[in-house]
């Protein structure tokens, strides 16, 4: 009786486990995003589970695509097609398709909306259609219907979402049955950024949200070496930061008056439209030499910066001195603390590159972020769509 117990247990544990999403479990691919980590935040000593997943795997720098801003990086890094090819143009974006409508980050109506997005498809959408099952706690784009899809799991943004819960719910998901676990997670931190603009790239606030965010993704680790979950994690970021003050402007208003021009954006770069009627003024203003800024119409910009073919993109882009920031009147925000969306070839522009489980190693210099795409691809196994990419990491797979 006792013989016939133990070998009726040993057949129905395995079959209990599965049923609660045990057994052998195939490597799931995360892609984590902290938004604002500058590469070189890496060396502060301060990130002992950071540095520890860079040591055993591989790391980098990212070199974003201009504009060095949230929305249209985290965007390349899923579509591995730059701005002008993803149309996300920037945080603040105009379409001559939709004359008098502003995309903000601040307007849920038009940010949410699929028109911005269907130019480019990411990563999610395209897994997801091969069979591949996807889930997003949270990603620019993430929670949108784009190419009339969404991933299975998707959160709406909400900054209020303490980072253990966000990754809770990350473990929560791969503690399913894996009929319905996730083979492809992305997760979102941006306290690091937050901290970045407030108190600047140096402040005391900026390594405490490293080091919470650090905190955050060893939890992460350890609860998914816990459940015997095998991971290929990427650690990304979507720009840097520079630190900026009040002594440091360029104001607009003393090269035009205002009503002449529709300031699309303003910082670091400036995007702007000349108003009806206003085009010879305007740029008789601004494209002549300036202090600290240099100001050309988007068809004249630098090739090495692949961008103002897109029509979203305004008619004159002006770009800053690093540490300068372009106002148009008072400003909205205060000008202290740190800002990114300079030229991307801003050292302190450049975002940090981790990779652990991938087959990546070592230090893999410079990379521009658009080929974090094909690489995320080749782990998911789902042949990447073209993109502006050359495959340069995921070649370097072993």
């Amino acid at each position: 009786m006792t013989r016939l117990l133990s070998l009726i247990l040993a057949l129905l544990l395995p079959l209990a486990a599965h049923a609660q999403g045990g057994g052998e479990r195939k490597p799931v691919t995360i892609l984590i995003s902290i938004d604002g980590f500058r590469a070189d935040y890496l060396d502060r000593g301060i990130t002992p589970n950071l540095s520890r997943l860079a040591a055993e795997g591989a790391h980098g720098k990212l070199r974003p695509s201009f504009p060095t801003k949230t929305f249209p990086n985290h965007y390349a890094i899923v579509t591995g097609k730059r701005p002008d090819n993803n149309g996300i143009v920037g945080n603040n974006m105009i379409d001559p398709r939709r004359p008098g409508v502003r995309f903000s980050l601040g307007d849920p109506k038009q940010s949410l909306d699929p028109f911005w997005w269907d130019e480019a498809e990411p990563a999610w959408v395209t897994a997801n259609r091969a069979g591949v099952r996807s889930a997003t706690m949270f990603w620019p784009g993430s929670e949108v219907e784009i190419h009339e899809s969404r991933p299975p799991d998707w959160l709406r943004y909400d900054e209020h979402v303490g980072y253990a819960q966000r990754v809770n719910t990350v473990l929560d998901w791969m503690r399913r049955p894996a009929d319905i676990r996730p083979a492809f997670v992305t997760l979102y931190f941006e306290a690091v950024d937050d901290a970045g603009h407030k108190f600047g790239p140096d402040s005391a606030e900026v390594n405490a949200a490293i080091s919470e965010v650090d905190t955050r993704v060893g939890d992460l680790v350890a609860g998914l070496t816990a459940m015997g979950q095998p991971m290929q994690m990427v650690v990304v970021a979507d720009h840097g930061m520079r630190a900026i003050d009040e002594s440091r402007v360029i104001q607009l208003a003393d090269l035009i008056d205002l009503p002449s021009i529709v300031a699309v954006e303003t910082g670091p770069y400036a995007a702007i439209e000349p108003a009806a009627g206003t085009d010879d003024r305007v740029y008789k203003a601004l494209l002549k030499p300036h202090d600290h800024m240099t100001c050309r119409r988007r068809e004249e910009l630098p090739e090495r910066l692949h961008y103002g073919r897109n029509p979203r993109v305004a008619a004159i882009i002006c770009i800053a001195e690093p540490g300068w920031s372009i106002l148009a009147g008072v400003p909205t925000w205060p000008v202290k603390g740190g800002a990114h969306g300079y030229d991307n070839q801003d050292p302190e522009m450049l975002a940090l590159f981790v990779a652990n489980g991938t087959g990546l190693k070592g230090d893999v210099g410079i990379v521009d972020n658009i080929e974090v795409y094909p690489l995320l691809m080749r782990l998911i196994g789902v042949a990447p769509l073209p993109s502006d990419a050359t495959g340069e990491l995921a070649n370097r797979l072993r």
